[in-house]
């Protein structure tokens, strides 16, 4: 539910910040002349950079290494990106490398450049993948109902794969699944009514509101479960860590009655209930804008 233009934007600024993302470097594979460079290489050419890749979605080739080999029996790209999304699902994106997903698939690393050329590529056809869970909205139902399934479902993939967060920030997000997922909210969005230049504005409200709960609610889970503790126990040892400090003692005592109010016995009722009122807010703002577009309309009539 990232916009196309935040994905451009993202993809743009946090090209090479990231670490998880870098592409792979063959230190060894290639380097029977000992000097860790490709031997079939043109002459002349080591010194210029490689064309930076915008997406393995927009790559036409099917790599940019000469292949001399036939492909490793009982391996092909779905079976790489079902591994890349278990390992990525186990132990997060910090530790996912070509290595270790050769490892679990029982293969040699090389083997994988065989559908892939570097990790950036895994990543974006992992990304894509999982967006195929986002399950589709009912066709007949009302555009609020519409756009309530399709939150819900997009924050559910954002807590059940925590991954996905910082690569919907640093990809473009075209793939297949992305692509009809977008297509998907956009068909809510024209339903409300809106101004057609006012959809881009309401659809990135909600979008980004999703992405924001489902991540912070996501590594909220996965904090949780690392400590060994239950959400309300983590929650109870956190505020209690907070009163026992004099100077926000009184800042947490000040949001007491805000904090009653709230409603909810468990941490999963209180933020359901935010989840659902936030989303509501954001639909009557939809609303809103809607009826004093119509009535603008009507009286300029």
């Amino acid at each position: 539910m990232v916009s196309a233009s935040d994905r451009a934007t993202n993809s743009g600024n946090d090209s090479g910040k990231d670490s998880a993302t870098k592409p792979v470097k063959d230190s060894g594979t290639n380097s029977g002349n000992g000097s860790g460079k490709d031997p079939e290489a043109a002459p002349g050419k080591d010194s210029e950079p490689a064309p930076a890749r915008t997406s393995v979605w927009l790559d036409g080739r099917t790599s940019s290494r000469n292949r001399r080999t036939e492909s490793p029996a009982g391996l092909d790209r779905n079976r790489i990106t079902e591994a890349s999304v278990r390992l990525l699902d186990a132990e997060g994106l910090a530790k996912f490398s070509m290595r270790r997903l050769a490892a679990e698939l029982d293969v040699t690393a090389m083997s994988l450049y065989w559908y892939v050329d570097t990790k950036d590529d895994l990543l974006e056809l992992a990304l894509d993948s999982v967006y195929a869970e986002v399950a589709p909205p009912r066709e007949d139902a009302d555009w609020r109902d519409r756009l309530r399934e399709l939150a819900r479902s997009y924050r559910e993939l954002l807590v059940r794969h925590i991954w996905i967060s910082p690569l919907a920030g640093t990809f473009l997000n075209i793939g297949p699944n992305s692509m009809l997922f977008s297509y998907a909210v956009q068909d809510v969005i024209r339903a409300t009514g809106l101004p057609l230049e006012r959809q881009t504005g309401a659809l990135s409200a909600v979008s980004q509101f999703v992405y924001g709960f489902g991540t912070v609610e996501g590594h909220f889970k996965a904090r949780c479960e690392a400590t060994g503790l239950t959400e309300d126990a983590y929650h109870r040892h956190a505020m209690g860590t907070i009163r026992a400090q004099p100077h926000l003692r009184a800042i947490v005592e000040s949001s007491d009655d805000l904090m009653a109010a709230r409603g909810g016995d468990t941490v999963e009722e209180m933020r359901e209930r935010d989840f659902v009122f936030a989303l509501d807010l954001l639909i009557a703002g939809i609303e809103a804008k809607c009826d004093r577009t119509g009535s603008a309309t009507t009286a300029a009539q």
